[in-house]
Formats: structure tokens, C-alpha cells, sequence
């Protein structure tokens, strides 16, 4: 069971929420209030004790689970809302170790970008995009677990809310988050997009991923190189998938971020996205510092089978190169071990289906194909 699992299991979400809706009052199976996320004479706020759930049926049109909703009524962000439910049922959260680095300015202006984000996704204009997760199957606590939300497309929403709040252009631009122009007015780099923010292995927010939402080109935009983010050298869902690796798991690399999150969504934390491009060099070698057996479940359709080709050539050699390194100066015994680090299989996925589909049809058929992946050479 994880930390949010154990929480949900000891928390009553009526209870939390009577604490800012003193009106909450029983409505048959369900509990009512006026909404505390805006001003209404009539109750439209609702709270299901069989789902521990919460939906305001009036102007805000949205709901969550108990993390979303103190994400939303404390403004805070997901690791921060945890720790607080934690802290009020009796568990204790580990905390992250401290590190002596000087922090990225370009974190903190990115974790500001992520509460703007969310916060216009639980907007009206951010109805499209919710019924786009929605339709795609990612429930509240997904949504609010990877901070996914929603740019809006006026063009420079964010810009004057960020400098609004202090934030200098210079700081925007160099965070990838406005385009620069030395002339005219700063526009947004994600206008009308549904947001994942990319977090690096240690958990600090260095990009986004941002989904078109009216068929604008090109479909997927992520964040250009800047000081914090590299894509080459970044893994979608590292930060998460490190801390639930077991001795022994493997490491299921997958190619999106609807991927990553519907495998998470279903208990496969073991899970990561390469972010629709083939594994470099350098994301492999970070693969191999949390596990030492891989598994590449692509997309089965040409691009995807490309892409598993170009990841065997440059994964393969990496990690033989990083086998001999190791060996070369170490015992038989530790050769030993590293040389199953070199445990690479192909999951070969259904014709017309990727990871994302297939686990949400049935998690049994994931679980299944990832046993049955062949070794690197025999695909």
C-alpha cells in the first residue's frame, strides 16, 4: 500500500471538509454545502462518502478527491498536500534528503508555473481539457498527483500573472516558460495545452510537456533545453517510479506521459517515459543507477518500432560499456552482478494498442506481457 493509498484509507473526507464547509449538512446518502471555492446561495457542493469524493456542480464544475481539494483550499502543491493529510491521520511522510546545491531559480518559477496551471484547469476555460482527461480514463487523484493542468490559449495568461507576482521576463524566458521577442508583446510557450509537468529524478520541476487541445501543430510541445531541463537526459515518472523500486524489479520504460501515468494509476510504479523519443545515452546511464534489469514496452506501430531499434543500439552498447568500466577494475563477483545489469527485454505489445489502452482494458494484460518479453537479441 503506499503513502496516499493508506492515507485515503484512514481519512474521512466529510470530516475534512466539514472543517471549511461549516454548512455541510446530510443529503440522503450524500452531504451538501455552499461551495468554499466561491460565492453562492445555493448549495451546489456535494460530498460522496462511498467514493470519498467532492464535485461543485455550480461555477466552479469540477471536483477531486480529498488531496485535490487541499491542494485547491490551502493552495498548496501535492507533496505538500500529502504531508498535510499525512500529518492529520498520524503517518509520517519520509522527508527528501537536504541538499547543500544552490537551488535552480528556474524551480521555483516552474513550481509557481504548475499552480497556475492547475488552477486553470479547474477553471471554466479549462473544461476541454478535463473532459479530455476524462474521456481518457485519468481519475482525480492521478490528475492531482502528477500536477497536471491546463495552459490557457489568450497568449500571455501566464506571462502577466507570473510577472504580476514578481517574476522577471528574463527568469520566464530563460525558464522556456514565454518566447522570447525583442520586439512586441511576450507571448506564452504553451497556449491552449493540456500540462504535464516534468519533474528530474530528485523531484525538482525543470519543464513541461504540453498536449494540444484543438489540433494545433505541433501535438505534443515540451519545454526547449534550458539550464534545468534536458530532455535527453530526463525521464518522465523517475522521481515516483525510484522511491517504489523493490531489489530485483525492473525498470519499464514506456513512450508518453499518458503511458507512465495510466501504468502509476494502476499500481505499476515501476514504470517511466522516454517522452516519444528513443533512449539516449545519458537517460539510460541514469537508468542504471536504480536498477539493473530493463524492459521497453514502445508503441507497436512503425514509429514506435523505430524508436525500440534506436534505443537497442545506443541502451545496449551503454550499458555493455558501462558492464566493462565496472569490471575493469573490480572483483569477478562484482562483474557478476553488473554483467545482470545488461538484463534487457522487449515487451511486445497488441497491434493498434499502446501501454496506456491496454492497462486500462485490463491490468492482467500488462502484468502478462511484461513476463513475456523477449530478451534484447532474440527481438
Amino acid at each position: 500500500m503506499t503513502v496516499t493509498d493508506d492515507i485515503k484509507a484512514r481519512l474521512d473526507i466529510v470530516d475534512l471538509i466539514a472543517q471549511y464547509a461549516p454548512d455541510l449538512r446530510s443529503s440522503g446518502r450524500n452531504f451538501s454545502a455552499r461551495c468554499p471555492f466561491h460565492q453562492e446561495r445555493t448549495p451546489s457542493f456535494i460530498v460522496f462518502p462511498d467514493r470519498q469524493t467532492w464535485h461543485c456542480f455550480g461555477a466552479c464544475a469540477t471536483g477531486g478527491d480529498a488531496f485535490s481539494f487541499v491542494m485547491r483550499i490551502e493552495e498548496l502543491d501535492f507533496p505538500s498536500a500529502v504531508k498535510h493529510l499525512a500529518k492529520r491521520v498520524g503517518i509520517t511522510v519520509p522527508e527528501l534528503r537536504a541538499t547543500s546545491q544552490k537551488q535552480n531559480p528556474i524551480f521555483d518559477v516552474n513550481k509557481r508555473a504548475i499552480r497556475f496551471f492547475t488552477d486553470a484547469l479547474n477553471k471554466e476555460q479549462g473544461a476541454l481539457a478535463r473532459s479530455y482527461l476524462k474521456q481518457r480514463g485519468v481519475n482525480e487523484t492521478a490528475t492531482a498527483r502528477f500536477e497536471i493542468g491546463y495552459s490557457p490559449s489568450t497568449g500571455s495568461e501566464l506571462f502577466e500573472h507570473m510577472v504580476g507576482i514578481g517574476y522577471s521576463q528574463e527568469l520566464l524566458a530563460e525558464a522556456g516558460l514565454i518566447t522570447r521577442s525583442d520586439s512586441g508583446p511576450q507571448k506564452d510557450m504553451f497556449r491552449g495545452r493540456l500540462m504535464f509537468p516534468i519533474f528530474d529524478h530528485q523531484g525538482n520541476p525543470v519543464g513541461f510537456g504540453g498536449r494540444s487541445m484543438d489540433g494545433s501543430s505541433p501535438k505534443y510541445l515540451n519545454t526547449p533545453q534550458t539550464s534545468a531541463f534536458d530532455k535527453s537526459r530526463t525521464l518522465y515518472a523517475m522521481n515516483w517510479a525510484k522511491t517504489a523500486l523493490s531489489a530485483g524489479d525492473d525498470i519499464v520504460v514506456v513512450e508518453g506521459y499518458m503511458d507512465a501515468i495510466a501504468a502509476h494509476e494502476h499500481g505499476f510504479e515501476n514504470v517511466v517515459a522516454s517522452m516519444g523519443t528513443a533512449l539516449t545515452g545519458h537517460q539510460v546511464e541514469l537508468l542504471t543507477k536504480y536498477a539493473q534489469s530493463f524492459v521497453l514496452a514502445l508503441d507497436p506501430d512503425t514509429a514506435g518500432q523505430e524508436a525500440t531499434l534506436r534505443s537497442l543500439k545506443s541502451s545496449w552498447n551503454i550499458i555493455l560499456r558501462w558492464i566493462a568500466v565496472s569490471s575493469k577494475n573490480q572483483s569477478r563477483n562484482i562483474y557478476a552482478k553488473s554483467d545482470q545489469a545488461a538484463n534487457l527485454r522487449i515487451a511486445i505489445l497488441p497491434a493498434g494498442e499502446d501501454p496506456d489502452a491496454l492497462i486500462r482494458r485490463d491490468p492482467s494484460l500488462w502484468s502478462d506481457l511484461l513476463r513475456s518479453a523477449k530478451p534484447s537479441v532474440e527481438y
